[in-house]
């Protein structure tokens, strides 16, 4: 994947290319920015184009050492995943192991942490001393979702590459380009921080039925406590839609941002363009700061299930506070 294949992060692409282009390559990178933002997919371009045999800015994509980046079996490129909920100092040590050796070729290495956040204190410290005498020529490229989420001794001996939240509209135009649909690719966008996460999304066999039960609920949850609880309990928690209760939440929060953007002119930037027509003819049974809040009561609802409230009791919350408003 080359860098032109990304799309967005025009920052950190030419804060990337301009080090290949000079050759004035960091020992560490920290690309921080959003999960889904693109900031794995950024670090395997950059470091397909480390091996490039070209040389630039970008990859060539043909050469035989882009080829085995793009097939996953480059020996010296190295991916650390966190092993369960942490990356461990374990991990760090079989990682210092490897580049310890001899490059393959004659050009660098290159290692990638995935989640660096969740990196144990032994891990950091340990990762620290060898960022501190890094072997020549080594590079690292650390994953986490804000540069203050990684020890500032770390932070400090990494150069910082910023990444934002995707172009939505590029990214739902990629999206029905690939043949997904145009109404779930809008949906995933706004759900989602960049294209493979909203790739994936959209992909998912439940979706499509998470965001129909929303309509629904929707139509009904303002002012028919009763008939959207009966609705949940059927459509959601009898199903395997009982696990995707928090994305749920989370569209439920656009549908009543729809009900905004219809009051205030802003029809082009529905999420559920499908249903224009009621919400059109509802948004205006209650005033703005009132769909305010039930929108900010469907986020606060998925903040609490992620803070390991039972997704049911959140639910039914929500609808209680939908229906007073």
């Amino acid at each position: 994947m080359g860098f032109q294949q990304i799309i967005g992060q025009h920052r950190a692409k030419a804060l990337l290319q301009n080090a290949l282009s000079t050759r004035r390559i960091a020992h560490a990178y920290l690309f921080a920015g959003p999960a889904g933002s693109g900031r794995m997919e950024m670090a395997m371009a950059f470091a397909q184009a480390l091996f490039c045999e070209r040389g630039g800015s970008d990859a060539c994509g043909e050469c035989l050492e882009c080829r085995k980046v793009e097939h996953g079996n480059h020996p010296d490129l190295h991916v650390v995943s966190p092993d369960g909920a942490a990356v461990k100092i374990e991990q760090v040590r079989t990682l210092q192991k490897e580049l310890s050796y001899r490059s393959v070729g004659a050009g660098y290495k290159v290692y990638v942490i995935e989640s660096a956040e969740t990196m144990t204190v032994q891990a950091s410290n340990s990762l620290l001393k060898f960022l501190e005498e890094p072997p020549s020529p080594v590079v690292a490229i650390l994953l986490a979702p804000s540069a203050q989420a990684v020890l500032p001794t770390i932070l400090s001996r990494t150069q910082l590459v910023a990444f934002v939240p995707g172009d939505r509209e590029a990214l739902e135009k990629a999206l029905v380009q690939e043949g997904k649909s145009p109404l779930l690719a809008r949906a995933a966008v706004n759900l989602a921080a960049g294209l493979h996460s909203s790739r994936k999304l959209v992909e998912e066999n439940w979706f499509a039925d998470i965001r129909n039960v929303v309509i629904q609920l929707g139509k009904e949850s303002p002012d028919r406590f009763a008939a959207g609880l009966i609705q949940a309990q059927q459509q959601v928690f009898k199903t395997e839609l009982s696990e995707h209760v928090e994305i749920l939440l989370q569209l439920l929060a656009l549908w009543y941002r729809d009900m905004i953007y219809v009051m205030t002119g802003r029809q082009n930037q529905m999420v559920f363009p499908d249903q224009a027509d009621w919400i059109a003819k509802a948004a205006w049974g209650r005033h703005i700061q009132s769909w305010v809040t039930v929108m900010e009561s469907a986020l606060t609802a998925a903040r609490r299930i992620k803070a390991h409230v039972a997704p049911q009791l959140a639910l039914e919350q929500f609808l209680v506070n939908a229906r007073e408003g």
